[in-house]
């Protein structure tokens, strides 16, 4: 039996259940990304907001050091398993949906922001709450604050073109 989408066919249940794994964690990585920052942008900074640099900007340290280890964690995995996905569903780029090309070059804008807010902006942050150098912490979180707006909006973005990419391209009959 040939897969329905690649030239790779299908081995029995033990690739369907490897290719319902990837999805998941490409799901599950990408909702925890984004979602993290959406609440990050929409919820806590503005709840933070009220609070004394000191409590603030120390709150914001111990939220970046959790969060930015899922991160990590869906940098590394949102790559993965897409490229998997890519070569056992689709058979490689040639007949990989249309959305799913920009949604990887979205993926990677995205991983280039957080590669450049984690070595730069967020390093900056950590070197002045450790040296209890409050004004340039707070200089840090605004770089921060505008790097995690737009890979906010991209990984928005990204969310719908995976949950209605095929739509928007191709009309069902």
């Amino acid at each position: 039996k040939r897969g329905e989408t690649g030239d790779k066919p299908c081995q029995g249940k033990g690739r369907q259940q490897m290719i319902s794994v990837a999805i998941a964690l490409h799901a599950l990585s990408a909702v925890l990304w984004v979602g993290g920052m959406f609440f990050a942008y929409q919820v806590l900074r503005p709840a933070v907001g009220p609070l004394d640099s000191p409590t603030r900007l120390s709150l914001w340290g111990r939220v970046f050091t959790t969060f930015f280890a899922w991160v990590w964690a869906a940098v590394i995995l949102l790559p993965a398993t897409g490229y998997w996905m890519i070569y056992e569903v689709y058979g490689g780029f040639a007949k990989l949906p249309l959305p799913y090309h920009f949604m990887m070059g979205i993926g990677w804008l995205m991983v280039l922001l957080f590669l450049h807010l984690w070595f730069a902006p967020y390093g900056r942050f950590r070197r002045a709450l450790a040296a209890n150098d409050l004004p340039a912490a707070g200089a840090a979180i605004n770089s921060i604050r505008r790097i995690v707006g737009i890979n906010l909006i991209l990984g928005l973005l990204n969310v719908a073109l995976g949950a209605a990419g095929n739509d928007l391209v191709y009309r069902r009959r």
